[in-house]
């Protein structure tokens, strides 16, 4: 039996309710599926419980939010190897920020106050090419992601078995019990999903190749 593939989903984020319930009205009426969220903070939690299980979504993030800001969320997005477009609204003080987030990575930006075609014809370029692009490249994504949620001392470890060392040597060199590196070692497995060392060597060098 087959189930059906999760609707896209737009993410408005903005910490004006008239804003988000004004944006929410018009994606929702075009036929998007729309979820809204007051703080950044609260994104990032839901991007964390999707464990590099990426849906098909946009986010519309609002340059000037508290506690944190538009960039401050995309920053940390992308240390989470989101790879949703994130398209930026923003006032006119901030578009030169808006430009600096483009060419760090961001989609694109629309300047309030806007047009709502506009915006509906941005949001569905956006989703076409996230769609493209997963649909291609979700291995890779959560290759990335699960890379980002090692912790420091398993990125060493990692560093140690792709080079073929042995626990015994991993232990010594980085000065800690051949337990700890198995303990270690079995994590980053399965974060990793791989089996073997040589497996993980495998994905890893796909992962460099695709940078």
């Amino acid at each position: 039996m087959t189930t059906n593939p999760a609707p896209s989903t737009i993410h408005i984020v903005d910490d004006d309710a008239d804003v988000r319930d004004g944006l929410a009205w018009l994606l929702d009426s075009r036929g998007h599926h729309v979820r809204t969220w007051a703080q950044g903070e609260a994104l990032l939690e839901h991007v964390r419980g999707l464990q590099g299980h990426w849906t098909h979504s946009v986010v519309l993030l609002d340059m000037r939010m508290a506690p944190l800001d538009g960039q401050q969320v995309f920053d940390q997005l992308k240390a989470l190897a989101c790879p949703w477009p994130v398209l930026f609204l923003t006032g006119h003080g901030d578009v030169g920020m808006a430009v600096a987030a483009v060419k760090n990575g961001a989609w694109d930006f629309l300047e309030k106050p806007f047009q709502d075609n506009v915006l509906v014809d941005r949001v569905a370029q956006a989703l076409a090419a996230v769609q493209a692009d997963m649909g291609a490249n979700q291995e890779v994504h959560r290759l990335r992601y699960a890379l980002a949620s090692l912790s420091p001392r398993e990125r060493e470890v990692l560093d140690q078995l792709i080079q073929g060392h042995y626990n015994k040597n991993i232990a010594d060199t980085l000065g800690i019990t051949q337990r700890t590196v198995e303990f270690h070692r079995a994590n980053i497995f399965e974060k990793m999903g791989v089996s073997s060392a040589i497996e993980l060597a495998h994905k890893l060098g796909r992962l460099e190749s695709r940078e």
